[in-house]
This record gives structure tokens, C-alpha cells and sequence, in this order.
């Protein structure tokens, strides 16, 4: 006896409705996982933006606290109230910091100078080059250094432009309106308060 088989015109191209499916399904999970892919990414440089702006900070906190003679020729933030334009000094856009006359000696102005400058080549990245582009810090990186003379404590802020928008930074203006979003700006601040060791 022979068997018959009895096809049904219907159920032609379910095979391939099948694939397709799959396919679509597999398509989407792919994409999911190359958006998170480059979130974690973006998220993975903002931390080492972050730790590399912290080194930074503590880098000039550690000048300061050494030259404490000559600390307030650190200062950049302070701004000339004769002028009807005060702009701060960022240390990393080539402006020079306020003449510190009258603060420490001669040796101690100088070393100041000679700090402020290192740490403007650290903020522009001058630690690590690539084809002659200095590439060793984070995007438009600016730094300030902040006294307030009522609690004698010295702030030192080391801002730059973030990839992302988050909430703008409050209580901390250094570099504000220097990366057009204010929503950009990333900031790290450290304090150094130093113990009056004099008569």
C-alpha cells in the first residue's frame, strides 16, 4: 500500500516566515547591544575624565601646600574690579595669572610661576602627544584656583567639556560659559585650608 501525503497550499512559506522572524528578533537584539556597548563606553571615559581631572586638581593642591609662602600667587579666579570686564584667568588658555608682588620671595613668586605653568602644559594635555597633537588631558580642560578670604581656604577646580549632557554643575563657576551647554561642563574641586604657623 502507498502512503499520500497531502500538502496544504497554506502552510507553503512558513519556514521561511519563521527565518525572517528570527532574523528580525536577532537584528533588534544586536542593536541593543551595540547602544549599550557605546553608552558603557561613553560612561567609561567620563570616569577616566574624571579621575584624570581629580589627579590634576591634587597635583596643584600638593604646589600649593609646598610653596606656602608664596600660595596666594596661585590664585587665578580673583578678578581686577577696576576693570568693567573682569574675566578670571583659566590656567590651560595661555593667559598669564596676576602679578603676586608682595607674597613670598623672589624664589618662592618664581617656583609659583613656574607651577602654574606646568600645570597649564598638564591641562592641555602636553603629558602624552600623538602626530604632534597634544592628546594627555580631557576636552578644552581649564583650571582655577579660588581663595576665600573669609575661611581662608583655597579651592582648586580643574573643569572640561563632557561627551553628554547632564545636570549643569551649581556652586562652581570655574570655565562657566566656556563649552557653550552649560549642561557640558563637568567640574572637580578640591580644598586646602593651611594652618597658620606664624607668631
Amino acid at each position: 500500500m502507498m502512503k499520500m501525503s497531502i500538502h496544504n497550499p497554506r502552510q507553503r512559506g512558513t519556514t521561511l516566515l519563521e527565518v525572517l522572524i528570527a532574523i528580525l528578533v536577532l537584528a533588534i537584539g544586536l542593536l541593543g547591544t551595540a547602544a549599550m556597548q557605546t553608552r558603557a563606553q561613553q560612561a567609561e571615559l567620563d570616569a577616566y575624565q574624571r579621575s584624570q581631572a581629580l589627579v590634576l586638581a591634587q597635583d596643584m593642591v600638593s604646589r600649593i601646600s609646598t610653596n606656602r609662602r608664596a600660595a596666594r600667587c596661585y590664585v587665578t579666579t580673583e578678578t581686577d574690579p577696576d576693570n568693567p570686564d573682569p574675566q578670571p584667568n583659566y590656567v590651560g588658555t595661555g593667559v598669564d595669572p596676576d602679578d603676586c608682588t608682595g607674597w613670598g620671595t623672589i624664589a618662592t613668586r618664581a617656583r609659583a610661576d613656574e607651577d602654574l605653568q606646568e600645570w597649564a602644559d598638564l591641562l592641555r594635555g602636553a603629558s602624552e602627544t600623538l602626530d604632534g597633537a597634544e592628546v594627555g588631558s580631557m576636552a578644552g580642560a581649564r583650571g582655577c584656583v579660588h581663595f576665600d578670604d573669609v575661611d581662608e581656604i583655597y579651592t582648586v577646580t580643574v573643569a572640561w567639556q563632557g561627551e553628554n549632557l547632564t545636570q549643569a554643575p551649581a556652586g562652581n563657576n570655574c570655565a562657566a560659559g566656556q563649552y557653550g551647554d552649560e549642561a557640558r561642563r563637568r567640574v572637580v574641586s578640591l580644598s586646602l585650608e593651611m594652618a597658620n604657623l606664624g607668631p
